[in-house]
């Protein structure tokens, strides 16, 4: 589990500070965000939204992202060949290891990688201010 996997991110003080009002259904949607222990897509999102609360639209859900992305308290991640799933933007950097058959995203961290990027970036005489990294892979078959 990564660091930003067990803390619990505060979106309503988020978008109250940003001058956001918080209504009923965008307050589900953020318990909903606050308590996902996985990546989920808009759609997804809405899905748990209206086992909740049955009035809850999609373009409500859609607007509550966009405002969350726009202040900063989540990320979306356009992984290869799927929709935008979205996580806190909270805890410490860590990578993307994308399961093609399943779906599933499992965040992992690796010093070595990060001191590899470090290495490259300093010989082609650039400073890295941002990266990403996303693995893309199946599960290994028991012989």
């Amino acid at each position: 589990m990564t660091e930003s996997q067990s803390q619990k991110p505060d979106y309503e003080r988020e978008l109250r500070n940003a001058g956001v009002r918080i209504t009923r259904p965008r307050r589900v949607i953020l318990g909903i965000l606050s308590d996902a222990g996985d990546h989920p897509d808009a759609m997804e999102i809405f899905r748990r939204a209206v086992a909740i609360d049955a009035s809850i639209s999609l373009s409500t859900v859609y607007r509550t992202m966009k405002l969350l992305e726009g202040v900063g308290a989540i990320h979306r991640h356009a992984f290869e060949g799927g929709p935008s799933r979205f996580e806190p933007a909270i805890g410490e950097h860590h990578d993307h290891l994308i399961d093609i058959e399943t779906g599933d995203v499992i965040e992992f961290q690796s010093d070595r990688i990060e001191e590899l990027q470090q290495e490259i970036a300093r010989s082609l005489g650039y400073d890295i201010v941002h990266h990403r990294l996303e693995l893309y892979g199946r599960k290994r078959r028991k012989r």
